[in-house]
Order: C-alpha cells, then structure tokens, then sequence
C-alpha cells in the first residue's frame, strides 16, 4: 500500500473518532455544569423547570412590551415563530422586532407560553440524548446505588401448567426487564441502568443519591393492570354534573364528595395519556376538563393472565393495532367476559389509571385485538400490557451503596494515575530512543485518543477497572515500539540505510507484535464472556486497546518513519545515542 493511500487511512479514521469522540467533549467540557444537572433531572423535575422558566420568561415579555421596550435576547428565537404567524395571516411585518411586535405575533399568551416551553423542554431533552452518546461513568467513579435481582424460577414452575423451558425463562426475565423500566422511569429516577445479568439475574445501577428503602419498594412491587367494563350511562352523567360543578365534587384526597352521583358497583378512574415530558397526564375533554370515565369496581380480568403483548398493522388498511395473548385460565374468563358485553366498552386500568378504552366487537377467548389507535399510543398500550406486573418473583441478592465524594476522588485517582503512566512511557521512550521515541509519543497519543473513541462510540461504561485495562494496554503498545526500534538498531548495526533499517525492523517485529496482541485478546475474549462485572470492563477496554494500539504501532508509527524518510530526505535514524 502507497504512503498516499496510508495517509488518508489515518486521516479518515481519526476524523470518524473525532465524530465518536465530540459527544463526550460536549458533554463533559462544554456542556455547563448546571446544563447537565437539568438534563439528569427526573422527567417530573424538567417539566417544572420548564413551565416555571417559561412563566417567567413571558412576564419578562409582557413587561417589556408594555414600556415600549426590546426583545430580550434569550427569547429571540421567538421571532422565527412571529414571521411565521404574520406570513399566515398574510399581515405586514413589522420594521422592528420588539417586545410589542413579537408579543402581538401570537393569538394568545398561552400560545407564547407554550412556545417558549417547548424551546426548553427540546433543549433540555437534546443535552439528555447527548449524555446518553456520550462515555458514561460507572458507579466507582459517579458514586449511586447498584442492585443484582435473582428471578425465582421455581415460583415461576408453580404458576406454570407446563415444565419450565429455556424461552419461559428468557421471557419472564426480558418483560421483568421491562417492567422495572417502566417502573423507574415513572417514579422519575436519574437515568438508571438497567441490563440483563447472565440467565436470570438482572443488574440495577442508579447513579447520584438514591434512598434504598424507596428503590426497593418500586422494584419489589407488583403492579397493579386490570380490565373493567365501563358503566357509559354513568361516565356521561358524571361528566356533566363535573363540568357544571369541577371544585365542587372531589375532596383533597380525589374522593367523591358525595358518592351517591355513581351506582355502588361502579367507581370513577380518570383517564391518562403521555405528555410531551413522557408522564402521565390526566386527558381533557371537549370542555378542557380532565376526563373521567365510570368503570365497574368488579375487575373483568387481572392482567398476570397475559403472556405477550406487541404492535401489529392491520392487513386491510395498515393502521397499527394492539395484539395480546393470555394463558389458558385468562382465556376462558375473557371468553366469558367479552361474550356477555358485546358492543359495550372495556378499560385498561393501570395502577388505578385508565390507559384505555375499546368497545367489545366479538366474545374473545386468547388472541386480544385493540384497535382505533395511532402508532405512539398502540406502542405504549402494548408497553403497558407487558409491563403490568412481575412475571417471575425477583430477590435482592446484592445491595451496594457509593458515595458521590468517593466517586470524584476515584475519577481524580485514576485520572493520575493514567497520566501519569502515560507519562513516565513517553519521557523513558523520548530519552531512551531520542527522535523514534517522538515517534512513539505520537502513537501513543494517538492511541489513547482512539481507545476513547471506541469507547464513547459503544457507549460502554467507563469504569476504573477499565482505566487499569488502557493502562495496561498503553504499557503494551509501548512494548511494541521497542520490538521495533530495536530490530532497527540491529539493522543500522549491520550497515543498513535507514529506509532499508526502517522496512527491516517493522517487518521482522510484525509476528512477535501480533503473537502477543492475539493471545493477549484470546485472554481477553475470555475474560469478557465468562467474567462479570469489574472483570467484565476491564476485559473489555483491554480488548479496545489492543486493536487500537496495533493500529498505531504498525500502521501510523510506520507512516511517520516514511514521512520522514521519503518527505523530509532524512537520510539518518535517530533511535539510539549509540548507533545512527
């Protein structure tokens, strides 16, 4: 391969690092350290921030543009939307975008309002998928609480009507998943890390302060997803009597004031959506009144009877539709069900929340089919059916507590200790091999930078024992510039040119380098399918340096001994104080 073709190589490779790279320098030296204490906020947190931030704001507005005053500047992104609105309404711009002028854009202040929430929502949820491209740092370096659950297969034998197979076991672990997913996400917790560990464990990582009596109280829970028959006679004389009387009809504690407004077999639940913040949100209705809907108190069928749950199309018009299988017990009650109240609608009820509501075409028996929604909502429905309770009993096995102090001073120990061993290779190899040792310098810069890279790009944790694992591999990749610059001194000791000096020493050291390389990344291999774990980061991190460091002792290493023998004309090798 031509030095030409080489060159664009490494100049191509490491423009695709600096691509995987940019989102952890983003994130953790030009993001704001109070920027990234929002984004790792809680979802119930940045829409406080946001609305709150947003009020303010528009009262800043407001104020300016009753004394004549200018735009303030950080809401200057408002007047993209005020051209925007006097183009619609085909009404002149005006000259000058103030206060007043920008204000009087919009058909109503809570159009402002929302516009301006949006902008920080957006911004704050932008710097949330920033950190999530970006390294992350394990629990010994951020300090939080870890959790290693164990999935009780033998309960899950007894509920059973079959012997366990492996794919019952694989299920009830990846929907335990999903479900403790579910369940953190709405309980607002700061970006858990939540991983299948081996066959049935599940690893728990909660980074920041967490109290261990709540998390565990959320994991642990069971849930609560049932299906109810609506009263709709009920549902609409309630609606009406709330809406001529909403301060009037419940208590601080969301009872009825007076319970006789609903027949004594049936209670009143409201009716919940997703937000543009991703929480539950009571809907509205054509009055702009939360919406409430009267379900009977007997529950039609529990939700441990369904086995799957997932998002089909429709093969006549292709919208999406919800699909759900129930065991044989669930099956028999829902035929049952379905058969007398046909035509009549169902709720889905969660945790005393309606997700849903169908009407009841046909008796069902095991195959459930929901229709009549768009695609987000059919994805959460089906979310909601496999998230509804536990499938498999889980036990807390390991229980773990860091401190966030001891977490920055870990980050501070093994950020030393890295430079420092970086450090200590680069001035022995500079001292030792004079010029070659700039070389080696350049390389292993090089290399340190593309290890980073790899990193960020897989999104892997970085942990300290994967700093011990770059360590190592750094020592490594300093083992193979020796092989080569001293195969280098034996071939200028014979009376070789540089040129041929440099060829020589690369191909003569090429298998020793590799032979170490490979069996050192068997080890790793290893290390990284059977360890778990501290074992498991370093192993892989060990993995990463490897490639990386092969890829610039052989490769870019040898580009630079040819640039400066091809390009500069240097006709000596400066890699000895004894032999030139």
């Amino acid at each position: 391969m031509s030095k030409r073709y080489r060159f664009i190589i490494v100049v191509v490779v490491l423009a695709i690092c600096f691509v995987f790279l940019y989102p952890s320098i983003r994130w953790y030296f030009l993001t704001p350290k109070l920027d990234q204490t929002r984004a790792l906020a809680s979802r119930q947190d940045i829409k406080t921030y946001a609305s709150q931030t947003a009020q303010l704001d528009l009262q800043k507005l407001i104020d300016q543009a009753k004394a004549g005053g200018s735009l303030p500047p950080e809401l200057s992104f408002l007047i993209t939307n005020a051209k925007k609105y006097y183009k619609d309404s085909k009404t002149p711009a005006p000259d000058k975008w103030d206060a007043s002028a920008v204000l009087g854009a919009f058909n109503s202040r809570q159009e402002v309002l929302g516009v301006i929430e949006t902008k920080y929502r957006d911004s704050i949820f932008s710097l949330k998928d920033l950190q999530k491209s970006a390294v992350q740092l394990g629990l010994d370096l951020s300090g939080g609480l870890s959790i290693v659950l164990q999935a009780n297969m033998a309960a899950l034998q007894d509920k059973l009507t079959h012997t366990i197979t492996v794919q019952d076991q694989d299920d009830a672990v990846n929907r335990a998943l999903d479900v403790l997913n579910s369940r953190i996400d709405r309980f607002g917790l700061t970006e858990p890390v939540i991983r299948r560990q081996g066959t049935d464990q599940i690893y728990v990582e909660i980074p920041g302060s967490a109290d261990p009596e709540k998390i565990n109280s959320i994991i642990m829970g069971r849930g609560s997803l049932a299906f109810h028959m609506v009263d709709q006679e009920a549902t609409d004389a309630f609606n009406t009597y709330y809406n001529a009387h909403p301060t009037t009809t419940f208590d601080l504690d969301g009872n009825l004031l007076d319970p006789t407004l609903v027949p004594a077999d049936v209670v009143i639940r409201g009716f919940y959506i997703k937000d543009e913040y991703g929480l539950d949100e009571q809907r509205k209705n054509s009055s702009g009144n939360p919406d409430y809907i009267a379900i009977k108190k007997e529950v039609g069928l529990d939700g441990n009877h369904i086995q799957s749950a997932q998002v089909d199309k429709n093969s006549l018009d292709g919208r999406p539709e919800v699909t759900f299988m129930l065991d044989a017990e669930g099956g028999d009650i829902f035929y049952k069900l379905t058969s007398a109240n046909i035509n009549k609608p169902m709720a889905i009820v969660l945790d005393d929340k309606v997700k849903s509501s169908a009407v009841i075409n046909s008796a069902i028996r095991d195959a459930v089919r929901l229709t009549g929604f768009g695609q987000d909502e059919a994805d959460s429905i089906a979310l909601i059916l496999r998230t509804a309770a536990l499938p498999v009993e889980l036990e807390v096995v390991n229980q773990q507590s860091i401190g966030a102090s001891m977490g920055e001073d870990t980050i501070m120990q093994g950020f030393y200790a890295l430079l420092g061993g970086l450090g200590f290779l680069l001035l022995f190899m500079l001292l030792y091999y004079k010029g070659a040792g700039i070389n080696a310098i350049i390389a292993q810069v090089l290399n340190f930078y593309i290890m980073l890279s790899i990193l960020s790009a897989f999104n892997f944790t970085l942990t300290m024992p994967s700093i011990a694992g770059f360590i190592l591999t750094i020592g490594m990749a300093t083992d193979a510039n020796v092989l080569v610059f001293e195969r280098m001194k034996e071939e200028l000791r014979a009376g070789k040119t540089r040129k041929a000096a440099v060829e020589a020493g690369f191909e003569k050291a090429f298998w020793a380098i590799m032979d170490s390389n490979i069996t050192t990344f068997i080890a790793a291999l290893f290390l990284s399918q059977l360890g778990t774990g501290p074992i498991q980061g370093f192993a892989v991190s060990l993995a990463i340096g490897l490639f990386s460091s092969v890829f610039t002792a052989l490769f870019v290493s040898r580009l630079i001994f040819d640039f400066g023998t091809d390009v500069m004309r240097s006709k000596y090798l400066s890699v000895s104080w004894r032999v030139r």
